[in-house]
């Protein structure tokens, strides 16, 4: 028997996220501020709520996709919050990319309630949301994890439980110094070749089998070329994920220099208004300063 969801949260990775609920057969009721998000899940199938409160009320997992810690914190902890709503025995599975802190925060007042809760952040951005191969990397109790394993494995191709609450978001962290350094690399490395006068296209081709390879570069790389940075993962948020990941740093004694590095080329985007740009557009940062652009030959 599938459990009744509640879904709170429907931005560009919740509202697709929700859909692959609503398609696997769970019966779903949902709720955000933006009443146009809600109304379009309602089109698919789900059941409108009017707050946090009653969609917790009604909800034997309740699904958190916020933007940050202090919005989890209100949803959760706040008036006509999740845990005024909720019965003991509920489970609250927050996906939102948060400090592991927090995490551990909203963890203990929730199981003064008798709520369990994981955190269970994601990595994919918009496509892999909406296709429902996202890497769900979760934090929490084993046997929490396995009643809600399969529910998961319909919003992503890969979940795995990495530890006690909080070390998903401690991994999401790690995730995301990967991806900002990647994309970082990526875009100094097009912007040599393209002011040296060699096609970056050819570049891409020529070094993506190679050690040089990955999956931000093969995401990216072509995206960059064509001068598409309609977000799928915006640069603001990026920028929020690096910050919960220098303080978390900085508070367990990890010197992260590169880490810090990026946070200020992403910082002087957001100063040129380049802040809800993917976070490919990392590139502009060297482009301004090299004055060049990589694009394809024929653009």
């Amino acid at each position: 028997m599938k459990k009744k969801v509640g879904f709170i949260g429907l931005g560009i990775m919740g509202k697709p996220m929700a859909k692959n609920l609503l398609k696997a057969g769970y019966s779903l009721k949902v709720y955000d501020v933006n009443q146009e998000a809600v109304k379009e899940v309602v089109a698919a199938g789900a059941e409108a709520g009017e707050s946090s409160k009653d969609v917790a009320a009604s909800s034997e997992v309740v699904i958190t996709m916020l933007p940050n810690s202090p919005h989890v914190k209100q949803v959760v902890l706040g008036e006509n919050g999740v845990l005024e709503g909720a019965k003991p025995g509920t489970i609250l599975v927050d996906m939102s990319s948060i400090a592991p802190l927090v995490s551990q925060e909203v963890a203990a007042k929730a199981k003064e309630k008798g709520v369990e809760m994981l955190d269970a952040p994601v990595s994919g951005g918009e496509p892999k949301a909406i296709d429902g191969t996202l890497s769900i990397m979760v934090g929490g109790p084993q046997e929490i994890f396995d009643e809600v394993e399969d529910m998961l494995k319909v919003m992503g191709a890969s979940v795995v439980r990495v530890g006690d609450i909080g070390s998903g978001n401690t991994t999401k962290l790690a995730n995301q110094i990967i991806v900002a350094l990647n994309i970082a690399a990526m875009s100094e490395a097009m912007v040599l070749a393209t002011k040296a006068g060699v096609d970056p296209e050819k570049v891409y081709n020529a070094i993506r089998g190679g050690l040089a390879g990955s999956t931000v570069l093969d995401a990216k790389a072509p995206l960059v070329m064509q001068r598409n940075f309609k977000p799928g993962f915006r640069i603001e948020l990026h920028i929020k994920d690096l910050m919960n990941a220098l303080e978390t740093a900085h508070e367990v004694g990890v010197p992260v220099p590169l880490t810090s590095q990026v946070m200020e080329i992403m910082q002087a985007l957001k100063v040129d208004g380049k802040a809800k740009d993917d976070h490919g557009g990392i590139v502009q940062f060297y482009e301004k300063l090299a004055q060049v652009e990589v694009k394809k030959d024929n653009q």
